[in-house]
């Protein structure tokens, strides 16, 4: 499992045209699974993830967490976190998990997120979608389980 955090003052997710999912201050996940994810990756990065210490406190150090600061999760499927490009110049997906189980695990992560107390908005697994984000700081990091 692998999850492209970036801390956000707002983030939003359109698909044809629609916003499906909005945040104010908060991260926005890129969330990608691969062969044999399943409970215990979801439970250790959702726990890793809501906890992580980088928001910045009073005296301008990162040292508050998601839920220090009452802030909002935008959560969005990317199968291409998993691309592989060493040969050629068309990425290969086939390390991505198969969808019917990614989709599964996504919902399951989540769900996870949700039930430490913030709000979850999401994209919509394998659609075509437009996300949009006013990156702060920037602080981007990368979880893999």
């Amino acid at each position: 499992m692998r999850v492209v955090l970036q801390r956000v003052k707002e983030a939003k997710v359109e698909i044809a045209g629609q916003v499906n999912g909005q945040i104010k201050q908060g991260l926005l996940l890129l969330v990608g699974f691969t062969d044999g994810d399943g409970q215990a990756e979801i439970d250790y990065l959702a726990r890793k993830i809501v906890n992580a210490r980088i928001f910045s406190d009073e005296a301008d150090k990162l040292n508050l967490s998601l839920l220090d600061i009452g802030g909002e999760i935008l959560s969005i499927s990317q199968f291409t976190l998993y691309a592989q490009v060493k040969k050629g110049n068309r990425p290969s997906f086939t390390e991505a998990q198969d969808p019917k189980l990614a989709q599964l695990n996504y919902e399951k992560f989540n769900q996870a997120l949700a039930s430490y107390g913030p709000k979850v908005a999401t994209g919509v697994f394998g659609a075509d979608m437009q996300v949009s984000l006013l990156n702060d700081g920037p602080v981007t990091i990368i979880y893999e389980a």
